[in-house]
């Protein structure tokens, strides 16, 4: 028995549904296969979606028509807009979930996508032929041919669960990892390494001493991910906060040759922004506490999730920790925490479309290309899935591919960060990240990226709709603030603050200053009423910025310029004259193909960008002898 699409999607994770619903909604025939449909969707380890640089991301994924945004408004139980007291540049919205809620919304979506069908089972071997995948076969025999296949393995992927000396081989705590398939990719001699990541033990909510705790409600204001969203209409809950001490960090210390990140146990490296508690302890020894939030997991569910103490530690450690916290001390422990190790490609063997290049029309997305994090796994099945799809029915719009840069958006920064340097641990997403954040911000991402999605035919009918209102609104709004300036004695008779040069000046103007919002020009322009209360925040921002963006805009054009100027595929690096050995070796580990990608490797200095942009300009003009420019934002 065989079955035909357009594109598989192994793995129903947070890459793995991204993928399939973004191949489906670009019109391809898409089989989702998973080891577990009743898994779909599955928060597998804090229940949260969002945060700093990560909130983000789940707005660009909603402006490309994603799943995340919308399924966590239908889940968020705490929503909460992070570094609220500092620029809308840094902001970042994050809600806790409830699992269930989370994975029902999920599923749900899918449910009503068309051009997708769900096949439960577990992939054992891919189909190949003339270094083209074929389709896949599954650990029961079963044939299934595509011409595109994108790979979301998560943590299955030799998954390898440690807590203490013990070690059970699985993808998540009960599940069994994908073993078959595992040593299929290492045979096809991919540069395969192992990291790791970890949990914390999950507690009963009824045994931890709430009063004892400081709680943290909810934002007064909820602000939904998605701009679909008219209304958060779950109920909202309050987390708590609570700290280790001494006596927790001495049992640890006393403990931590039997964690099995410290006794040698595991090989693979782990991520250095989100640490156990072992590594907190061993790492910043100066600091006598760490903070804990704790997390309930659902509206009827008594599980919380200790957010800050993951650990590998033994059980019997675990209960001794977690009882010398403040309110924990007689809480029932239902899960301990453990750490899991797992295979994953270095990203480097990647194209910008997150397609392999020694496999064409096999995709990769998720912790398998070194990531951690649900949001940088649905950021990248949204690009993967959307690529596999052109891979399949090429498009003249888009003949190579569906390729973000970094100034278009995060999803952006994170797979060229991934493709170009690699992940030597577990890659997260920052704001420090981008060059370019006053201009990715989380309020403006549908501005900047929905468009786009449209010209592809990645957006669905509603969400179409929706963005040409909301288009038609913002400019009839800014052509009201940019319209009728008004003197400086209009201005000054509304209480504003007054140009010292006695110019006139239009509502945009006004809104450049700092502290000034577009309520309080509706006494000199009446007409301002009209536009949305919703686009307020968003017109206030674009205007304060408004004069940093426009110097920004000169370093986005000369980045542009060097990812314009391509490297060929089997360039001769040995034949490039002015390089030094590193450099060259650089160029051949990391082999960039863009100049703005060698630019940005670590270690190539602007000189050996140079001596590469020369070589580059020589090779071109050899075919007729007339030499061809090349732009670039290095001077040649």
């Amino acid at each position: 028995m065989s079955q035909k699409f357009d594109v598989i999607v192994i793995g129903g994770g947070h890459a793995g549904t991204e993928a399939a619903a973004a191949a489906a909604r670009m019109g391809a025939a898409t089989a989702l296969v998973t080891i577990a449909v009743d898994k779909i969707g599955e928060m597998s380890c804090n229940p949260a979606i969002g945060g700093l640089g990560k909130g983000q991301l789940v707005r660009e994924i909603d402006a490309l028509d994603g799943l995340m945004g919308q399924a966590i408004d239908k889940a968020g139980i705490q929503f909460r807009m992070l570094n609220k007291s500092r620029g809308p540049a840094v902001q970042g919205p994050r809600a806790q979930a409830d699992r269930k809620l989370y994975r029902n919304a999920v599923q749900e979506l899918l449910a009503s996508q068309d051009n997708l069908q769900i096949i439960e089972g577990a992939v054992g071997d891919l189909s190949t032929e003339n270094g083209q995948i074929t389709g896949i076969i599954t650990e029961d025999g079963r044939h299934i041919y595509a011409p595109s296949v994108v790979l979301t393995t998560g943590t299955f992927l030799g998954g390898l669960i440690h807590l203490g000396t013990e070690r059970t081989p699985a993808g998540r705590f009960g599940e069994r990892p994908s073993l078959q398939l595992a040593k299929r990719l290492r045979g096809l001699g991919l540069p395969v390494g192992r990291l790791k990541t970890g949990t914390p033990a999950r507690l009963n909510g009824r045994t931890i001493d709430w009063d004892r705790l400081v709680m943290q409600p909810a934002d007064d204001i909820l602000v939904p991910f998605s701009s679909l969203t008219q209304r958060i209409e779950v109920p909202q809950i309050s987390c708590g906060i609570t700290r280790t001490n001494e006596k927790t960090h001495q049992i640890i210390s006393d403990s931590i040759h039997l964690s099995a990140v410290y006794s040698g146990q595991i090989e693979g490296q782990g991520p250095r922004y989100c640490p156990s508690i072992e590594d907190k302890i061993h790492r910043f020894a100066d600091k006598s506490s760490h903070q804990i939030f704790l997390e309930p997991e659902g509206l009827d569910d008594s599980t919380v999730y200790p957010n800050g103490i993951s650990t590998s530690l033994p059980r019997d450690v675990q209960s001794a920790l977690i009882a010398t916290i403040e309110g924990l001390e007689k809480t029932e422990i239902l899960q301990f925490g453990y750490a899991i190790e797992y295979d994953f490609i270095d990203p480097r063997a990647l194209a910008p479309t997150l397609e392999l290049k020694a496999l064409k029309g096999l995709f990769l997305a998720g912790q398998i290309n070194g990531t951690t994090g649900y949001e940088e796994a649905a950021a990248q099945g949204l690009i993967a899935g959307i690529n596999a799809s052109l891979h399949c029915n090429p498009s003249a719009k888009a003949a190579d591919g569906f390729i973000l840069d970094r100034a278009d958006a995060y999803i952006g920064v994170m797979v060229d960060d991934l493709v170009t340097k690699g992940a030597p641990e577990p890659y997260r997403m920052f704001t420090s990240r981008a060059e370019y954040r006053l201009h990715l911000r989380a309020d403006n991402a549908d501005q900047r990226l929905t468009d786009k999605g449209l010209e592809i035919g990645c957006i669905g009918p509603v969400r179409s709709r929706h963005w040409t209102d909301k288009k038609t609104a913002l400019s009839a709004a800014r052509r009201l603030l940019s319209s009728q300036p008004k003197g400086p004695n209009v201005v000054a008779a509304a209480g504003l603050p007054t140009p010292r040069d006695g110019s006139m000046r239009t509502p945009a103007d006004l809104l450049a200053l700092e502290g000034v919002g577009l309520t309080q020009l509706f006494e000199i322009w009446p007409e301002l009423a009209t536009i949305p209360e919703p686009l307020h925040n968003q017109l206030e921002t674009d205007c304060r910025y408004a004069g940093y963006l426009e110097r920004q805009q000169a370093d986005i054009d000369a980045m542009r310029r060097d990812d314009a100027v391509k490297i060929p595929a089997h360039l001769n690096i040995s034949a490039i004259g002015g390089l030094s050995s590193e450099s060259k070796d650089l160029l051949a580990r990391y082999q960039p193909q863009t100049i703005g990608q060698a630019s940005r490797i670590p270690g190539m200095t602007p000189a050996a960008v140079v001596a590469l942009l020369r070589h580059l300009r020589k090779i071109s003009s050899a075919g007729d002898g007339q030499p061809r420019p090349i732009s670039a934002s290095f001077s040649l």
